[in-house]
C-alpha cells in the first residue's frame, strides 16, 4: 500500500502472502517399497522353483552356482576339494572321502588258463570259477570250482564240481535250476497276491514247474476274460498280470516259449478260425513282454494251438481253456554238457 509521509515523500509497503499446501517430501519411501516388492517377488519365485523342480535338478543348479575351486586355499560354495584338503594344506592329500569300496562277489568262470601252456600244472581250487547257474552254459564246468564251498538254500555246503562225476554234476545243475524256478514261481504268486488291484485275479494265474521249465498261464474266467471275444488285444487285467510276469522273467536267463489256446467254440469271423485267434493272442503277449523289457532274443517260440490242447479236456467249452501260456524253458542237456 502506498501513501505519503509527513515529509511529503512516497512510502512503499510490501505484503507477502504465504501460499497454501504441504511442503515437499522426499522419495526415499518409494525406493524402499520397490525393494520390498522385488524381494517378495524373488521369494515367491524361489518357492515356486523349489516346488517345480526335482532333487536332481536342484542339485545341478546348486553345483552350477557353486563351482569347486580345486586349487583354492579357502572353501568355495561346494566345499573344499580333495575330501577337505587342498594343495596348500600341510601333509598329504590322501583322503577316504571318495574312496572306492570293493565288495567280494562270485568268482567268474575260468574259461582258459594260460599258465598251463607254459608247462605249469594247475593247482585245484586256484584261479577257478563258480558252477554256472540256471540258464548259463556249463562250459568247462568240471574244471571250474568256487574258491570256497558254496552254501545251498538251506545253508548246507555244496560239493565242489571237480569232485563230482559228469552225471552227478548234471543232476546238481538241474537241482539248482529247479530251485531257481520254484523261487521265481513263489515270487510271482506273492507279487499278484499282495497287489490289491490284482488280488482277485490270483485264481486266473496258474504257475507250476513242469518238465519243460516254469509254465505261467493266464486263464479266462466267467465274465472275466483276458481278451475280448474274438479279439487279440489284451485288456487292462491281462496287461497288469503280464507286467508282473515280465518282472519275474527278467531276473532269469531262461528262454521263453509263448502259446495261445482257445476253447472249442467255433470262431465266428469269416475266414478266420481259432488257429489264427490263438496265434494272434500269443503274438500279442510276445509284443507286450518285449515292450516291458524282455529281450527279443530270449523268445524262442510263439505258437497257437487253437482248441487242440485244452486245460480241461472233459469241459471243452470251459472259460479256463481260453488262455495264454508263457514257459521259462529249462537249459537243454546238450548245452549243459558242453
Amino acid at each position: 500500500m502506498a501513501g505519503k509521509s509527513r515529509q511529503g515523500g512516497t512510502t512503499i509497503v510490501l505484503k507477502r502472502q504465504e501460499g497454501g499446501g504441504h511442503g515437499h517430501h522426499g522419495g526415499a519411501w518409494k525406493v524402499a517399497y520397490a525393494d520390498f516388492v522385488t524381494a517378495m517377488m524373488a521369494f515367491f519365485l524361489l518357492m515356486w522353483l523349489l516346488n517345480a523342480t526335482t532333487e536332481d535338478q536342484r542339485r545341478g543348479i546348486a553345483d552350477f552356482f557353486a563351482p569347486a575351486n580345486m586349487l583354492g586355499q579357502r572353501s568355495t560354495g561346494s566345499g573344499l576339494p580333495f575330501g577337505g584338503r587342498t594343495l596348500n594344506s600341510q601333509g598329504g592329500l590322501a583322503s577316504d572321502a571318495g574312496a572306492v569300496r570293493l565288495e567280494r562277489g562270485p568268482m567268474p568262470v575260468a574259461l582258459d588258463i594260460e599258465e598251463e601252456a607254459e608247462g605249469e600244472a594247475p593247482n585245484p581250487g586256484q584261479g577257478q570259477g563258480q558252477i554256472p547257474g540256471p540258464g548259463q552254459p556249463a562250459a568247462h564246468a568240471r574244471e571250474a570250482a568256487p574258491e570256497a564251498d558254496a552254501a545251498g538254500p538251506g545253508g548246507e555246503a555244496l560239493p565242489r564240481p571237480e569232485a563230482l562225476p559228469e552225471a552227478e554234476l548234471r543232476d546238481e545243475l538241474e537241482r539248482r535250476e529247479r530251485l531257481a524256478l520254484e523261487q521265481a514261481a513263489e515270487q510271482l504268486r506273492a507279487a499278484v497276491r499282495d497287489d490289491p488291484a490284482l488280488a482277485e485275479l490270483a485264481r486266473q494265474l496258474l504257475v507250476e514247474v513242469v518238465p519243460e521249465g516254469l509254465r505261467i498261464q493266464l486263464l479266462d474266467a466267467e465274465r472275466q476274460p483276458m481278451f475280448a471275444t474274438g479279439s487279440a488285444v489284451p485288456n487292462e487285467r491281462a496287461r497288469a498280470l503280464l507286467q508282473k510276469v515280465a518282472q519275474i522273467a527278467a531276473a532269469l536267463p531262461n528262454d521263453l516259449a509263448i502259446a495261445g489256446h482257445t476253447d472249442a467254440t467255433p470262431f465266428r469271423g469269416g475266414e478266420r478260425s481259432n488257429w489264427e485267434l490263438s496265434a494272434d493272442r500269443a503274438n500279442a503277449v510276445r509284443r507286450l513282454l518285449v515292450e516291458t523289457g524282455i529281450a527279443e532274443a530270449r523268445i524262442r517260440t510263439v505258437a497257437g494251438y487253437a482248441e487242440r490242447a485244452p486245460l480241461l479236456p472233459d469241459q471243452p467249452f470251459a472259460a479256463a481253456n481260453r488262455r495264454v501260456a508263457i514257459t521259462l524253458l529249462r537249459v537243454p542237456e546238450e548245452a549243459a554238457a558242453r
